[in-house]
């Protein structure tokens, strides 16, 4: 497998086990924080307890795997290592994150500061993500795609197929919905922008 850059966070317990383990391991498991240029961030979950490794685990973009001897079942992490474990475990998991990683890339688009997963329909910034519905991607695409406002009788007939002379308010009722989610999880009020000219992002 291609050398992984993985950074290894948590108790000295634990970073000093993966360092003798080093010779072993089918990734490059790094302790040096400086860098943003991690691929995975593997974090014993006492790393949450400290203020410096716990905004590194929630500010950067890298996929995330939690070890600890309690089952997490919280979604803000890619995989779960649950601790004792084997070598075969740890390899077998960040390959696992890896391969992941590579075919979320393809189903992963940028837009502002967020991050937009089709395979997944989530939008995710930091550790915070949504859910949306297939209109509401169709939309954000369509957002991406113009860099000018579109009007609402183009987004009527881009993602609904409608003439721009339907009587409907499904264009606002939509993006009410979809700015709403955004500012109750992200609080964001200005994702999508309507002026006079349209809708944009």
């Amino acid at each position: 497998m291609h050398q992984l850059k993985v950074l290894i966070l948590g108790p000295i317990s634990f970073t000093s086990t993966l360092d003798e383990l080093k010779p072993f391991l089918k990734f490059n498991s790094v302790k040096e924080k400086k860098s943003i240029d991690y691929d995975i961030i593997l974090f014993h979950e006492e790393a949450l307890k400290d203020k410096e490794d716990h905004n590194i685990i929630n500010n950067s973009s890298s996929l995330k795997i939690c070890a600890s001897n309690i089952k997490n079942t919280s979604n803000t992490f890619e995989a779960f290592l649950e601790i004792p474990t084997s070598l075969k475990e740890i390899n077998s998991t960040v390959e696992h994150v890896a391969a992941k990683k590579v075919f979320s890339k393809n189903s992963s688009i940028e837009i502002k500061k967020y991050f937009l997963n089709k395979n997944e329909k989530k939008l995710s910034k930091n550790a915070n993500e949504i859910i949306l519905t297939e209109k509401e991607i169709q939309l954000l695409e369509l957002f991406l795609d113009n860099k000018k406002p579109i009007s609402k009788d183009k987004i009527l007939s881009s993602v609904w197929n409608y003439s721009s002379d339907a009587d409907t308010h499904t264009v606002e009722t939509h993006i009410y919905r979809l700015r709403k989610k955004i500012n109750e999880k992200f609080s964001d009020e200005n994702f999508i922008v309507n002026t006079k000219d349209g809708y944009s992002l």
